[in-house]
């Protein structure tokens, strides 16, 4: 967007102040504020133009958003009327008001308006700004879908005139402090989610996800496990109720059983509370228009300091090995995506058992999910080296050199696989308080372990596949998800086949009541799945020695 004639030139040190001198003309603010809408269409719209599979998948996420929406529309009309209705809504829209302060944080790339950084070189004041930015960001699927929300929690708490007057006003109120939130969070952190630290942020993603499935799922289960039914959830709403913008929303319920005056102050706190949204956001749109950007210095303080971490690499072996497992050491704390990859597969493999044991439902063996997890990240070893494998490749001239390459990197996963399948099994045995199965799922996790890897070893050599670094969401490049996932599932259903003998003997012993003889497991898992791990490997080497044209071929696609 070019600046129009006669825009107020803006970004001073006070909030109103401007940085040059004092234009002749200024554009009104409403008429800015229909300059943004326009450009978040023409966004929208030229991003729809790239590609018709983009147009599919923003047709389809609409369709669906909508659905969602008015099923959840439908579904707090039909609470009109339940006692306690106003606690599931108070909680509806904390949750709502959440979710707005931390979505943008890890998909900043949902809108390119996010950055507003963009806009420091054009002559624009910082209030009219915040009022154009805030009118645009009402437009998207994001917007309508709270705002279905809200009015189907409106519906199902107002009784009277009263009640639908304040409705009225507490409806757009709760949507601009939830829009006003995001942008607020955005603008003060600006500088981070730009940052490489920030697009690492952006690809956790994944993990926020599971967290708040699992979160959710734990609670309805608890909720439905419970007597008192959605009056469970009075506790916790007597206390969001208080918070903004939640508070408007329980206005209407306030209202509506005649505390006009309870009813007026809640929104006047979440009036309050977007009063204060807009002077942060203000402030911080003034101190990124006239700071300098500091973060070259920031990075090379940071480099400055990671220069001591080089003395743990001592502690790794000699020669190639050690090398190796610096390597792809370094690639899990450096590369955005393995370094992704690792804290998703970390904290699910975490999650799930110890979620389970929490409900009851879970067992001790549920903790291998946790190794299986980690033992994903042995296949496509070489496609995390992209068009760099070459490197690797100009290294490897004989079938022992294939074998000391894999060998390495199949260690430097074992130097975190090994203490956090102990971690887990022992967490999970503290919740559930089953010690006496714990050496033998601890046995079971490391046969499932080294089925992986050997598996892993054998798919990095025969079913290699690039992995886009430019893309924060697809983990194979174009042509090539179907040999992923066949490489992925095949391994995984191979690596179950091989551990099966492992766990028909569990079953065996825990049928046959030798319960006193389930420690033996651990040995002979350990060493079962030394010699699987190491078998995968011994094969692969030959393979990857005589494939390494195609092998770089495949993996610098992306």
């Amino acid at each position: 967007m070019s600046a129009a004639p006669g825009v107020a030139a803006g970004g001073g040190a006070d909030a109103g102040a401007a940085v040059g001198p004092a234009p002749e003309h200024t554009v009104a603010t409403g008429r800015l504020a229909g300059i943004f809408v326009r450009l978040k269409l023409s966004l929208l719209r030229n991003g729809l133009h790239q590609s018709s599979g983009r147009r599919i998948v923003f047709v389809a996420s609409l369709v669906l958003t909508l659905l969602f929406a008015l099923g959840q529309l439908l579904g707090l009309v039909l609470l009109r009327g339940h006692d306690h209705a106003e606690s599931l809504v108070v909680l509806l829209a904390g949750v709502l008001a959440l979710g707005w302060a931390v979505m943008p944080v890890f998909f900043p790339g949902g809108d390119e308006t996010l950055d507003p950084t963009r806009l420091v070189m054009l002559p624009l004041r910082p209030g009219p700004l915040v009022t154009a930015l805030l009118t645009a960001s009402l437009v998207g699927i994001g917007p309508l879908f709270s705002l279905c929300l809200l009015l189907g929690s409106a519906i199902a708490l107002s009784h009277g005139l009263f009640a639908f007057a304040v409705s009225v006003v507490a409806v757009p109120l709760t949507l601009l402090v939830c829009v006003a939130l995001a942008r607020a969070v955005v603008a003060a952190n600006v500088r981070l989610l730009t940052s490489r630290k920030g697009r690492d942020l952006a690809l956790l993603s994944g993990l926020v996800i599971a967290i708040g499935i699992q979160a959710v799922n734990y609670g309805v289960q608890s909720l439905g496990a419970s007597d008192a039914g959605l009056g469970g959830l009075d506790p916790a709403a007597s206390v969001v109720r208080w918070l903004p913008p939640a508070s408007a929303i329980d206005a209407i319920d306030s209202a509506s059983e005649g505390a006009h005056g309870l009813a007026l102050a809640q929104l006047a706190l979440s009036g309050a509370a977007l009063y204060v949204l807009l002077w942060w956001w203000r402030r911080s749109l003034t101190r990124l228009m006239t700071t300098p950007d500091g973060s070259t210095i920031a990075a090379a303080a940071e480099r400055t300091a990671g220069e001591g971490s080089r003395g743990l690499h001592r502690l790794l072996p000699g020669g190639r090995t050690g090398t190796v497992m610096q390597r792809s050491l370094r690639y899990v704390w450096r590369d955005p995506k393995t370094k992704a990859a690792w804290v998703s597969m970390l904290a699910v493999g975490l999650i799930v058992p110890l979620f389970n044991a929490v409900q009851g439902v879970g067992s001790l063996y549920f903790a291998s999910f946790a190794t299986g997890m980690l033992g994903m990240m042995m296949y496509n070893q070489f496609g995390q080296d992209s068009s760099a494998f070459w490197l690797v490749a100009q290294t490897i001239s004989t079938t022992r050199e294939a074998y000391a390459e894999l060998r390495a990197r199949a260690l430097a996963l074992l130097l975190i696989a090994l203490p956090y399948s102990v971690v887990v099994t022992v967490l999970t045995a503290v919740v559930l308080g089953d010690w006496q199965a714990t050496p033998s799922a601890l046995g079971l996790s490391f046969a499932v372990l080294g089925a992986m890897l050997g598996t892993g070893a054998l798919a990095s050599a025969r079913f290699p596949y690039s992995i886009p670094q430019d893309s924060g969401y697809k983990n194979a490049a174009p042509g090539q998800g179907a040999l992923a996932w066949f490489s992925t599932l095949g391994g995984i259903f191979a690596s179950g086949l091989l551990s099966g003998p492992l766990i028909a003997l569990t079953v065996w012993m825990h049928t046959t009541d030798g319960h006193g003889d389930l420690w033996l497991l651990l040995p002979l898992g350990a060493v079962y799945g030394l010699l699987l791990g190491w078998a995968g490997v011994r094969l692969a080497a030959p393979r990857t020695a005589e494939r390494l044209p195609e092998i770089l071929t495949a993996v610098s696609k992306g």
